[in-house]
Formats: C-alpha cells, sequence, structure tokens
C-alpha cells in the first residue's frame, strides 16, 4: 500500500508538469507496421486471426494491432495480440486484458506477477509479467501480457501509467504498447497448467527480440 501510494503522489506531481508541456506537438518515432510482423518466429508458424469490429477499434482507440495465433509442428498453439497507441495524450491509452474478460464470459482463477528473464539480454536483469489462468465453463486458458513502451516491459498498469507520464516529459513521447499470449489449458489437471505455461513462454522467449522494430525504444 505504501508503495502505490508513493507512487500516485509522485506520478500525481509529474502529471503537472506534463500537462503544462501538453501542447508540445509529438512526433512519433519511426516504426514498422504490425501488419509486416513476421509470421515465422523460431520454429513457431503464424495465421490470421479475425479483425476486430469497428465498435471494438473505436472503444479501444489504438493505432495498430495484431491478432494471431502461432502453433510449431509438435502442435503447440497460443495466441497473439499486440496493441501498439502512437500517443496517449487525447485520451486514448492501452486497456488492460483484464477490463474484457467478463464481457466475453471468462472469470479469472489464479494471478500473480513472474518474473522471467528478459529474452533480449538472458544474463541481465529480470524482467516482470502478468501470469492469469482464466476460465468459462470448461474451457480454461493461461495468459501472459506485459506493457512496453521505449524498450521497457512492465507489468503492473500503475508502473505503467506512471512511466507513461514521465516520458511524456522527458523525451515528449507517449507512445506504448500491450502484448498479449495465451496458451490453452487441455484439462483441469496441475501438469495441463504447466505444459501450457511452458509453450507461452517458450513462444515469448521467441517473440521479444522480434519487437524492436514494431515497438520503438
Amino acid at each position: 500500500m505504501r508503495t502505490r501510494v508513493i507512487v500516485v503522489l509522485a506520478g500525481l506531481l509529474v502529471a503537472a508538469g506534463a500537462v503544462a508541456r501538453a501542447d508540445r506537438y509529438e512526433l512519433p518515432p519511426f516504426r514498422l507496421s504490425l501488419a509486416v510482423f513476421p509470421m515465422e518466429i523460431g520454429d513457431w508458424r503464424g495465421s490470421q486471426a479475425p479483425p476486430f469490429a469497428a465498435s471494438v477499434l473505436q472503444v479501444l482507440g489504438l493505432d495498430d494491432y495484431l491478432t494471431r495465433t502461432y502453433f510449431t509442428p509438435d502442435h503447440a498453439g497460443v495466441g497473439l495480440y499486440i496493441g501498439y497507441w502512437k500517443s496517449q495524450r487525447q485520451g486514448d491509452t492501452i486497456h488492460s486484458p483484464l477490463n474484457c474478460l467478463p464481457g466475453a464470459g471468462f472469470e479469472p482463477v489464479s494471478q500473480s506477477i513472474m518474473r522471467i528473464p528478459d529474452p533480449r539480454n538472458p544474463a541481465g536483469p529480470t524482467v516482470p509479467i502478468n501470469r492469469y489462468v482464466v476460465q468459462k465453463g470448461l474451457d480454461r486458458q493461461l495468459i501472459l501480457y506485459w506493457y512496453q513502451s521505449h524498450g521497457r516491459i512492465v507489468a503492473s498498469e500503475y508502473w505503467s501509467k506512471f512511466y507513461l507520464v514521465t516520458d511524456a516529459v522527458r523525451l515528449n513521447r507517449s507512445d506504448g504498447a500491450i502484448v498479449r499470449v495465451i496458451a490453452p489449458i487441455a484439462d483441469s489437471t496441475p501438469e495441463a497448467e504447466q505444459r501450457a505455461e511452458r509453450d507461452a513462454l517458450r513462444f515469448v522467449t521467441d517473440l521479444v527480440p522480434k519487437l524492436a522494430g514494431f515497438l520503438p525504444n
């Protein structure tokens, strides 16, 4: 609780400066469109998922996105969603996946933050990502997701907002993205959940280094 209060207070102080500079023209950095994101990542092969409906895109307010499924020859499969906002100054901000779960009929079963080796620098500090297990009827899924901006991977929505404000002040940038990976859990056994986690983490390890040109540092 104390940490959260400190973060909120610091965010409010920095926000005052950000508001004072909000009229500055923001020039998003060059980046590649997610439309050309590789269909092959390691031994994963992708296929395009149906696009979002216009009503969903209007609510999200994002500028670029990707939604695909990827499979390996051994039939491991994951779903990938990347949403990118080139500016979050005008009210269009990153939406937490948790906001969508109830509407889709899924309920959280467990949630935690896990730290994993940074696939961009395995010998360096670990990075935090969110880990959720959700369920709708007999359908169970493992969800890994994080917020990414300017080379920074963050699990906490609070810290994501804090960095959004500080980067707007320091860098005159408010671009950012969310990355979500979903792996189906075959049954209700602990072994099935562990297998889904291994598949998801294996995909994340292959995925993250590929994001550099699409989510600029």
